[in-house]
C-alpha cells in the first residue's frame, strides 16, 4: 500500500492518502481540496474516514461525495476495497476520537490522539484526560513494531512512544 501525508491548512493537519490497486483511500481532508484532489488524480476513492470532527481534520470534507464518508463508525473490523482496518475508539482528545488500525500492514492512523513524543489536548470541548487515559492503555496492547501515522507531525512507532513518551509509560 502507498500512503501519501499531505500536511494541509494552517494548522497543517496530516490528510493520508492510501492507494492499493488503483482504488484510494483518504483520511481527514483537513483543507485544500486541489491538493488533495492533484495527488488522487482520476483514481477511485472507496472511502473516506475521519479520525475527529475538529475543523482541521474535516475542511474540506463537503467538496467530496457525502456518501463516501464513513460517518460515526462502530469499533469493529471494515473492509472497503482493497483495503481492511479496524476501527479503535481512542476517545480523550474528542468523544468522537478513533484510531483507524490496518492489521496487515501494521499501521494506525491515530488523528489528534496520539503524536511522536506526546499525547493530544484535552483541555477542549468534549476532551477528557480519563478516557484518554484508558484509550493509551488499549493502545499499548498492540504490536510494538505498529507504525503510527498522527494528525500532525512526522510518523513513529509504537515501541518508540512506549520508550520515550511521558504519557505512555
Amino acid at each position: 500500500m502507498k500512503i501519501t501525508q499531505l500536511p494541509v491548512g494552517y494548522l497543517q493537519a496530516n490528510c493520508y492518502i492510501l492507494e492499493k490497486n488503483n482504488k484510494i483511500l483518504i483520511i481527514d481532508p483537513g483543507d485544500e481540496y486541489n491538493k488533495i484532489k492533484n495527488n488522487i488524480q482520476n483514481k477511485e476513492i472507496v472511502k473516506i474516514l475521519i479520525t475527529h470532527h475538529h475543523p482541521d481534520h474535516i475542511g474540506a470534507l463537503n467538496n467530496f461525495d457525502k456518501n463516501l464518508v464513513l460517518e460515526n463508525p462502530k469499533p469493529k473490523t471494515y473492509t472497503f476495497g482493497p483495503f481492511t482496518f479496524e476501527v479503535i475508539e481512542t476517545k480523550g482528545h474528542t468523544k468522537d476520537s478513533v484510531t483507524y488500525y490496518f492489521k496487515d500492514e501494521n499501521i494506525m492512523f491515530t488523528g489528534d490522539f496520539l503524536f511522536k513524543n506526546t499525547i493530544g489536548r484535552t483541555d477542549m470541548p468534549t476532551g477528557d484526560l480519563k478516557e484518554m487515559q484508558t484509550s493509551i492503555n488499549k493502545i499499548k496492547t498492540y504490536p510494538d513494531n505498529t507504525k503510527i501515522y498522527p494528525g500532525h507531525g512526522p510518523s513513529t512507532n509504537l515501541k518508540y512512544e512506549k520508550e520515550t513518551n511521558y504519557f505512555l509509560k
